[in-house]
């Protein structure tokens, strides 16, 4: 019996990890070596460690930052890159009747997936785009002010009560147009797959649907799908302490053909929405 493969894909910010640790507590073998919780993910991130060194490598080679927060720029994947690519599929197919992965910067190179696993399943995380732009802000404000958090007494003192604010409302301004058009870019990429995709291949969902409906979500990779999978609670993951509170980007969004673009995007995502 062929290798099943499941490719989790979605913004980062997107919700992306919570449900790829659901979906490791269901019995989905979703990597031998993950990526260690940290400060910007408390419960873990769930990435494979073996995909994100490789589209990091991608990304260095064209001079891109490694973060994969970029837009305007296709990474091109050498020869070299693309064999190891292939070796790590293979591997993978070899070892796991089914198996799967969740690391943002893939959407980059959905094109490339498609080709070496044609057979694959594609579940697609969506969340809308003032949600994502405001959890990216926070998490680059919330290293900086852990940073000052860290120094002397009165350093502390002069940041919360002087510097914080006015701190703050700058990274908004200088990085929210930035991070939409990072936004943009990943779900025209994956927009551009499902448009190549049969239905039956994808599985559309925003991140917020597993909070009341997870068996829903469950019985569609199950029995749809034919995963082999134990149903565990997303409830027994969620935690809503950990989602970011959500302001008003007007402020630090300006240019308005950005923000009409942004929501022409999302339109045509809830189109694919394949549970609601």
């Amino acid at each position: 019996m062929p290798s099943q493969t499941l490719i989790i894909a979605g913004m980062h910010r997107s919700g992306t990890s919570l449900i790829t640790n659901w979906l490791y507590h269901c019995g989905l073998q979703v990597g031998e070596s993950l990526v260690e919780a940290n400060e910007g993910n408390k419960e873990g991130h769930y990435e494979d460690v073996e995909f994100l060194k490789i589209h990091e490598e991608i990304l260095a080679d064209n001079g891109l930052t490694v973060s994969g927060l970029v837009y305007d720029e296709q990474p091109k994947i050498s020869d070299y890159q693309l064999e190891k690519l292939k070796a790590i599929i293979r591997i993978k197919k070899r070892r796991f009747d089914q198996w799967g992965w969740k690391e943002p910067r893939t959407c980059l190179f959905l094109d490339t997936y498609r080709q070496l696993l044609p057979e694959a399943r594609y579940l697609v995380i969506v969340r809308d785009y003032v949600s994502v732009v405001n959890s990216l802000l926070k998490r680059d404000f919330d290293e900086l002010d852990k940073s000052y958090r860290q120094r002397s007494f009165f350093t502390r003192l002069k940041w919360t009560v002087i510097k914080k604010r006015a701190k703050r409302k700058k990274h908004y301004r200088n990085n929210a147009e930035d991070y939409l058009k990072v936004w943009i870019e990943y779900n025209l990429h994956i927009l551009s797959t499902l448009k190549g995709l049969q239905p039956e291949d994808y599985l559309v969902i925003n991140y917020s649907l597993l909070q009341k409906d997870d068996r829903r979500v469950f019985s569609w990779l199950k029995g749809k799908w034919g995963f082999n999978l134990q149903y565990f609670s997303f409830r027994n993951i969620y935690k809503e302490s950990l989602i970011s509170r959500v302001a008003d980007l007007s402020p630090y969004i300006k240019d308005e053909g950005l923000v009409a673009e942004a929501k022409n995007v999302g339109d045509q995502l809830k189109k694919y929405i394949s549970l609601a």
